[in-house]
């Protein structure tokens, strides 16, 4: 019989991972860390000509009904999970739906394979450079309270804070432009103002240099200021931006290795992001004498 109408073979859809981001589309636009990550997962996932179904949304219930319609189209294989909360409800609905997922970040869910991140090492090794320097008074400006990696990071800052016996000033963001300048004015503008700021990401970082500047607080002589993420942004500041470096495009390489196993249903092995390094540059220097 021949390969016509109806019967001739239909080929395989094309196999596809699902990647879903809760989060305003500007601030995706602004933020470098999500594109070297799917670069370096896109990249990857190529090598077993897979693809990489993105979907930006709003917020998490968006999030679970994106999910709900990838399973009933069956338009993926798996789902890595980002930017874990507490309490997550994802895990649970994706089990329901019978879509396998990998989760990523900081307090993974027992019982479902993750790719981890040790966000307390890298807060501690901040914070003990700028104790280095002789820093006491040093602020903190996180991202949104809800993920689980900033009540990691948040944990680690406060414990050093009580382990020194100094005071914690700690302020949170959603990690855009205008949160790192408003935040960092308000840090500066309190009557003991810290002599050192540390931020959660780049964009707030750059922009809380700038807010210094236009008060005339000069950085690094009387503020030293720590970005996390390393990137151009940091690079082109003036001065450049001292950052918790991270391999991003790596991370997402590493991500994309554990997606495999998962899609192959054998044990996924245990797996780190990489490790977040101090990259000292010109925002950071000996605390300034306080009078």
């Amino acid at each position: 019989m021949s390969e016509s109408g109806s019967e001739r073979a239909q080929p395989d859809p094309p196999s596809a991972v699902g990647l879903v981001l809760a989060r305003p589309i500007r601030l995706l636009g602004l933020e470098p860390f999500f594109m070297e990550f799917i670069a370096g997962l896109e990249e990857t996932v190529a090598e077993r000509d897979l693809s990489i179904l993105l979907q930006v949304v709003p917020e998490q219930d968006a999030e679970v009904e994106t999910y709900r319609r990838w399973a009933g189209r069956h338009s993926v294989d798996a789902v890595i999970v980002v930017n874990l909360v507490e309490g997550d409800r994802r895990p649970g609905v994706l089990r329901e739906l019978g879509l396998p997922c990998l989760l990523v970040g900081a307090g993974a869910e027992p019982g479902f394979p993750a790719v981890r991140t040790d966000h307390a090492g890298a807060v501690g090794a901040a914070l003990a450079y700028l104790r280095g320097l002789g820093h006491r008074q040093i602020a903190r400006v996180s991202g949104p309270a809800q993920l689980l990696h900033t009540r990691a990071r948040t944990a680690a800052y406060i414990k050093d804070c009580q382990e020194v016996g100094a005071e914690q000033v700690l302020l949170e963001g959603d990690y855009s432009d205008e949160a790192g300048d408003e935040l960092t004015r308000r840090i500066l503008a309190l009557p003991q103002r810290p002599t050192a700021i540390l931020y959660d990401n780049d964009v707030m970082a750059v922009a809380g240099l700038r807010a210094a500047q236009d008060l005339g607080v000069p950085v690094p002589d009387q503020l030293s200021l720590v970005a996390w993420d390393d990137s151009t942004l940091c690079r082109l500041a003036s001065p450049a931006l001292t950052t918790m470096s991270v391999d991003v495009h790596e991370y997402g390489v590493r991500v994309a290795r554990s997606t495999f196993e998962v899609l192959d249903g054998v044990p996924v092995s245990e797996r780190w992001s990489p490790t977040a390094r101090l990259t000292p540059r010109g925002t950071t220097a000996t605390a300034p004498e306080l009078g």
